[in-house]
């Protein structure tokens, strides 16, 4: 009886690791979009102050460090190649290290203003990464006098910290559109 037992409980603990392995290893792409309405501003203004990565430790609060290891181009289409550090805003004990590609384009014909970036996001000593894509898009409605500044952000996430992931994303998302605001919203 005592082995039947044990065989049964060994089988239980068998399957139950394979399945927090599958968990852990299974990794799915999440889209997550954050926009925000800058009245009385030209497009070009937020797009010119987000391509300039310095001042993103302003608009993400969980940016600690950077550095500019390549750039290249012109204003109308200028890439740029950034490796920077930043702390979980809900676990600020366990930081993460980034290289990311930026390139920062305009189409002057219909003012409108892009800044697209793939990130390479490295936990647990470089010993886990995940990708993740971004278009940030900065444009003038027809109707109103402004600016609107959408960003859609593609990132993987292991299927078992998916509430964990989007909580990050929502968090960093939405203080950049937050911190953007306070910083170029003009008041008349």
């Amino acid at each position: 009886m005592k082995t039947m037992q044990w065989k049964t409980r060994r089988i239980i603990y068998v399957v139950l690791g394979l399945v927090f392995t599958y968990l852990s290893i299974r990794v799915r792409t999440v889209e997550h979009k954050a926009s925000v309405f800058l009245p009385k501003v030209h497009p070009n203004e937020p797009w010119e102050f987000v391509a300039d990565f310095s001042n993103m430790k302003f608009l993400n609060p969980t940016i600690t460090d950077f550095t500019v290891t390549d750039e290249s181009g012109t204003y109308d289409h200028w890439k740029y190649s950034v490796q920077y550090s930043e702390n979980l805003s809900h676990w600020p004990h366990l930081s993460n290290h980034a290289i990311a590609h930026f390139q920062v384009r305009t189409n002057d014909e219909k003012d409108v203003y892009f800044i697209h970036s793939n990130h390479r996001t490295c936990l647990f000593m470089g010993l886990y990464c995940l990708d993740s894509e971004s278009e940030f898009k900065f444009f003038q409605p027809k109707q109103f006098s402004g600016a609107t500044c959408e960003e859609t952000v593609f990132y993987q996430c292991p299927m078992f910290l998916s509430y964990f992931c989007k909580r990050e994303v929502a968090f960093q998302r939405n203080a950049i559109m937050s911190n953007l605001k306070k910083k170029l919203a003009k008041v008349y």
